[in-house]
């Protein structure tokens, strides 16, 4: 037997393959590697919750903007409240340069209150202000003969305007009622109640998108890029390069006077109160001058109308302004639908009886070359002929009592777009919102200049 190395085991030397032995070189790389593939992830997931860090403080921003704007917007109807509420006049619209109208602050958010001009053209630039909806034709007392006077407005449609409204089934030619109803899908009875907005139309037989709201998309009135392109995006158009703002600028359901004088007392009626109103006169201008005015109106027809009074009376418009709020030619409280002459628009006036375009255009390009305000319906009366005026007259006002307040709202940065329209009613002792709706959704309504104007003061910001 031969011998061995003490401690080595011969038998387990045979059977092994050796283990080669790590140098400490190839140790340091492994654990280098394996360092940096630990550092790469800790990178990635701190990139990752950075970025979503990020995206949270943005979309908290925007929530932030949007806050903002939505409060913005409930100030500027409070704004609108407290303008209308503290007009020198009761009834009258307030002066364009006695309120702020375009980007008013507050805090880091701001408003505008979009006007609604009732005129197509090509307006670019967008105007600012209150909006009358004495100036427009109420859908609950015009005739089928006024409504046809608006563009793109059929006898058809007319008539069925008046069917859905009236308290009757009787079939208005060209009209509709409920047999034609219950034979769409779904089916619906005619309504044969007044109007409660103007929106309703949509339910009415042979209306259409395109005739209520025509091409302007997100109702700013003003000539969008997507509204001059064709079928290019929506909404369809005829590339003209002129804005169709459909009828609803034209009309309304809100309209409507309140039958008293400023004392609170019932006013006196032209067609009908004589002793009241030689009363009115005696006391206003003494009996001479009183005397004179009721001779000038003595003799032919009786007059009809408050304007006529005022036409046939040989009183000046300063002494006509003294007694104007005391005059009416109903009995009706309130007086509902009349339209003011002070602000409607020429497609408005062009549907009275009486009118057409000619004297319209007339109307509205006398009343924009005046640099003073408009108070009464004396200076109507230089425009008009004796039989126009006898057939317009019984519509026409002076006042308003219900007026719209689009406003529009952005917070922070300009972001958190907000828009809504507040119909307010200045009839009772405080104004009284009696509709608003949300058209946020409809886009952004303020037009390129006013986007550039905010790019701008953010970037002045940063």
């Amino acid at each position: 037997m031969t011998p061995h190395s003490p401690g080595r085991n011969t038998s387990l030397d045979q059977g092994m393959t050796p283990i080669p032995r790590v140098s400490r070189k190839q140790e340091r790389g492994t654990i280098l590697i394996i360092v940096l593939w630990v550092s790469l992830g800790l990178v990635t997931i701190t990139l990752l919750f950075g970025h979503s860090m990020m995206l949270n403080f943005r979309s908290a921003d925007n929530h932030l903007a949007s806050l903002q704007a939505e409060q913005a917007v409930e100030a500027g109807i409070r704004y609108a409240g407290y303008v209308l509420a503290n007009v020198e006049v009761p009834g009258e619209m307030p002066e364009e340069d006695t309120y702020a109208r375009q980007m008013v602050p507050v805090g880091d958010a701001a408003f505008w209150f979009l006007s609604h001009s009732g005129e197509t053209g090509t307006r670019r630039q967008r105007v600012f202000a209150l909006n009358d909806e004495a100036g427009k034709l109420n859908l609950n007392t015009a005739t089928t003969e006024m409504l046809e006077g608006l563009p793109g407005m059929t006898a058809e449609l007319a008539a069925a305007i008046v069917d859905w409204r009236d308290e009757d089934d009787e079939l208005t030619e060209g009209g509709a009622e409920s047999q034609y109803y219950q034979f769409l899908d779904p089916s619906y009875a005619c309504k044969n109640a007044p109007f409660e907005s103007v929106e309703e139309l949509r339910l009415v037989a042979g209306m259409s998108a395109t005739l209520l709201y025509g091409e302007d998309a997100n109702r700013n009135g003003l000539l969008d890029a997507n509204e001059n392109d064709g079928n290019t995006s929506w909404p369809p158009d005829d590339q003209d390069g002129v804005l169709d703002e459909g009828i609803i600028n034209y009309l309304t359901v809100y309209s409507s006077e309140p039958n008293t004088d400023p004392d609170g007392g019932t006013r006196i009626n032209v067609t009908s109160g004589q002793q009241e109103l030689a009363t009115l006169l005696q006391d206003t201008f003494g009996d001479d001058r009183a005397q004179e005015i009721q001779q000038s109106l003595s003799g032919g027809q009786t007059v009809n109308s408050v304007l006529e009074f005022y036409s046939r009376s040989g009183m000046t418009a300063e002494e006509f302004a003294e007694i104007d709020d005391y005059l009416t030619a109903s009995d009706d409280n309130p007086v509902e639908g009349l339209i003011n002459v002070n602000t409607a628009s020429e497609a408005v006036l062009a549907c009275l009886p009486g009118m057409d375009e000619q004297k319209a255009e007339s109307i509205v390009s006398t009343r924009r070359g005046t640099n003073t305000q408009l108070d009464s319906l004396a200076w109507v009366a230089d425009l008009l002929d004796t039989e126009t005026i006898r057939s317009v007259g019984p519509l026409l006002t002076s006042h308003c009592y219900q007026v719209t307040a689009d406003v529009v709202a952005v917070g922070r940065k300009g972001r958190g777009y907000q828009r809504t329209i507040a119909v307010l009613d200045v009839s009772g002792e405080t104004p009284q919102i009696i509709y608003r709706e949300d058209l946020s959704g409809q886009g952004w309504s303020l037009g390129l200049d006013t986007l550039q104007q905010l790019t701008d003061l953010v970037a002045t910001q940063r």
